[in-house]
């Protein structure tokens, strides 16, 4: 019996110091849900406050998260430039890029079952119901802001009525110019949340930490560099 419960003691033990490793290493997710407002996040920054919010919310790593979001005109920012220098790993400890370069490539490890929400949990895509999986960036698939004519970003994520926002497929499959890319799929319908689910989204957006595991000194040494 004692030798039982020791063993016990062991493995429960072995649990509890894996999943706190496991979590250790969470510095992606995809939200659970939209604030509320379709693509009126409050602009960039109340993007960047709900991954905050949302990874505090689920016990995750004490980072500093950044929504992956590109803005335009004066003053603009291109996604892949806010969100560190990786690696990335998601809920499941799974690296999901090794850096800049290696998620805006060909390689990175992104389907629908690696785009874990904060909780991590899979979001539904193509074949669900209802389908989610448009995911808002206003991204090309470099992670930059478009130059095109007309609106990408829905005014810099402040409207949720006029406008369109650029969306990708996180089940990586659909239609669209680019049905497979997870940040540059095609443009929304609309900024609200109804048109958002009506073509297939529900207002998500990625979260990246700019401080996670093996990137927090490089990000800060380019920070400086800035």
């Amino acid at each position: 019996m004692r030798r039982t419960i020791g063993f016990m003691a062991v493995l429960f033990a072995f649990g509890v110091s894996g999943a706190a490793a496991q979590d250790e290493n969470i510095s992606f997710f995809i939200t659970s849900s939209n604030p509320g407002g379709g693509a009126d996040l409050g602009g960039i920054e109340g993007a960047d406050a709900y991954c905050a919010t949302l990874a505090e919310a689920a016990g995750l790593p004490d980072r500093t998260w950044r929504a992956y979001l590109s803005t335009t005109g004066a003053g603009g920012v291109n996604a892949r430039d806010r969100i560190g220098e990786g690696p990335w790993y998601n809920h499941a400890g799974t690296m999901i890029a090794r850096d800049v370069e290696h998620l805006h490539s060909n390689g990175p490890n992104l389907t629908k079952a690696t785009i874990l929400t904060e909780n991590g949990d899979e979001v539904n895509g193509r074949g669900d119901q209802p389908n989610q999986h448009d995911i808002l960036t206003g991204s090309l698939m470099s992670g930059t802001a478009s130059d095109a004519d007309g609106d990408t970003t829905c005014g810099n994520w402040t409207s949720s009525a006029e406008g369109s926002a650029l969306v990708g497929h996180h089940d990586r499959t659909g239609g669209g110019q680019n049905p497979t890319s997870w940040n540059e799929a095609h443009g929304s319908r609309g900024c609200s949340l109804e048109d958002l689910r009506g073509t297939g989204g529900d207002g998500r957006f990625y979260c990246f930490a700019t401080n996670g595991p093996g990137g927090a000194g490089a990000f800060a040494l380019r920070q400086r560099a800035n």
